[in-house]
């Protein structure tokens, strides 16, 4: 297809655009105390985006721009939870304290820019494309984690994930030009029947290339052992940033390593954990196996020592990516089913969780969960969903993270016996998790005195929390339309692949 006509397919990606560059003009002209023009305004063209992105055909693929980009049903849902995610974030940065103090039009355009980058990782199936939206989406985040200029925190955190983030750039863009040099193609489309191609000759550098590609990925999903920069840049970047990261960037990079995996492992049929090869004598899907398995592990036995709210949310989003994880070796269609439907139920619980505790830095000062003692009582409203969000990222019915889990752990037990003790160690570790996100709910209800002065937000913060808690729970009493909606993106997706 001529770039021409692509054009009209890349209307939700042309709004985004004529977004950034609006919010920027509008930022230069605007007084200072209007500066949140620029986040309604922001707010207005995702909203305008979305639109457009529900017009598209939900059944459709079509690559533009010469086989580089795709538009299928699979990207398209990954988009859709980059908007969501995004426009939840901003709103919550307009009710931030922290954000006040400095001019915050830039922010919410990088905002912007940030979706435009997923929305290409979602859709690249070209090597150079695949790196050009990484590093869109990386370089913004450099700049959001640093957004506090005067604070001592935020600068380190944005110093760490600069170095941190070009030196994963720098291995898997070696990663990539070795594969090309092996293949002679950039193309994800062509890029499993080359590699199946090549002789036994090629197989260390195949395995060199694999391993720095995955290298790459892991960084930008914050899995063991590239998972260092988490807690330090969650801890010192604003609050709305922190649960940016935490949510938005990682489903992006879970799209982009599904899409490549599939590319590159399986060759007879795609999503089906039969077709699994082991490239270069290397059996790749017990080694994402493993590693799924540990960072589980020491993402929850770390979020169990921490007393900052924001690094124990920090370190258990690194459990998260392990249990996410689970289901990408068994690279079957109830496996993504599983993986998309987390991801959605997960921007939800997480998003709100990490709203609330920007409301109680707001009201009393503190992210120290020990002075957490009371809230409960102190304020209805933010204890009762709190403890929702705690029980919904614990995985306890009848909540959306339940049925999340559930999904995940059928998905695994579903592909056979060899996937079992993975399916064990998630369940353990889950059973784990139940002590610092209980510990949360215990602090708000039974310690501290139960003071009369009741706090109750309003007006956008109170909405907010509303519409973060509400489908965390709908979601776990009835998910049909949820589950429904994912599951026949995907068909579409495998009949047209």
């Amino acid at each position: 297809m001529g770039n021409i006509q692509s054009i009209f397919y890349f209307i939700p990606e042309l709004i985004i655009v004529g977004t950034v560059l609006l919010a920027v003009l509008v930022d230069l002209v605007v007084a200072d105390r209007n500066v949140q023009k620029v986040g309604y305004l922001v707010i207005a063209g995702l909203t305008i985006s979305s639109f457009f992105l529900w017009l598209s055909p939900p059944d459709q693929t079509t690559n533009l721009f010469l086989n580089t980009i795709v538009i299928d049903p699979f990207s398209r849902i990954f988009k859709f939870i980059f908007l969501l995610a995004t426009l939840i974030v901003v709103m919550m940065s307009m009710k931030t304290d922290e954000l006040k103090s400095v001019r915050t039009g830039e922010y919410y355009a990088l905002m912007a820019v940030m979706v435009l980058g997923m929305f290409l990782m979602a859709s690249s199936i070209d090597l150079i494309m695949i790196y050009l939206a990484i590093e869109v989406v990386s370089i913004t985040s450099f700049i959001l984690a640093g957004y506090l200029k005067d604070k001592v925190t935020s600068n380190e955190a944005s110093l760490k994930y600069v170095i941190y983030g070009a030196f994963s750039s720098g291995i898997m863009l070696y990663g990539f030009s070795l594969l090309y040099g092996l293949t002679g193609t950039m193309k994800l489309l062509e890029l499993g029947n080359a590699v199946a191609a090549l002789g036994s000759e090629s197989n260390l550098a195949l395995t060199i290339a694999t391993i720095m590609i995955m290298a790459g990925f892991g960084y930008k999903i914050a899995i063991v052992p590239f998972h260092f920069w988490t807690p330090d840049v969650y801890e010192g970047s604003p609050a709305p940033v922190t649960a940016y990261l935490s949510v938005a960037p990682k489903a992006a990079g879970f799209a982009l390593l599904i899409r490549f995996f599939n590319s590159t492992f399986a060759i007879e049929e795609p999503f089906n954990s039969q077709v699994w090869k082991s490239i270069a004598g290397v059996p790749w899907q017990d080694i994402l196996m493993i590693i799924s398995a540990i960072t589980m592990t020491v993402g929850n036995l770390i979020a169990i020592q921490q007393n900052n709210i924001k690094r124990m949310l920090a370190y258990s989003s690194i459990a998260h990516a392990g249990y996410i994880l689970m289901a990408v070796p068994v690279l079957s269609q109830e496996g993504i089913y599983a993986i998309i439907f987390y991801l959605i139920v997960y921007l939800f619980m997480q998003l709100g969780a990490f709203f609330i505790s920007i409301v109680v830095f707001n009201q009393y000062g503190t992210e120290n969960i020990d002075e957490y003692s009371g809230i409960g009582w102190k304020s209805p409203y933010l204890g009762f969903f709190m403890t929702i969000f705690m029980f919904s990222l614990t995985g306890i019915p009848p909540t959306a993270g339940f049925i999340g889990k559930m999904y995940l752990f059928a998905a695994l037990i579903n592909a056979g016996s060899a996937f079992y003790w993975l399916a064990i160690v998630g369940v353990l570790n889950s059973v784990v998790s139940l002590y610092y996100y209980m510990r949360v709910v215990k602090v708000m209800y039974f310690q501290g005195d139960r003071q009369k002065d009741l706090f109750i937000p309003k007006g956008v913060s109170a909405g907010i929390i509303l519409v973060t808690g509400i489908p965390s729970i709908i979601f776990g009493i009835r998910w049909s339309f949820l589950a429904d909606w994912v599951n026949s993106s995907l068909k579409f997706f495998v009949s047209g692949f």
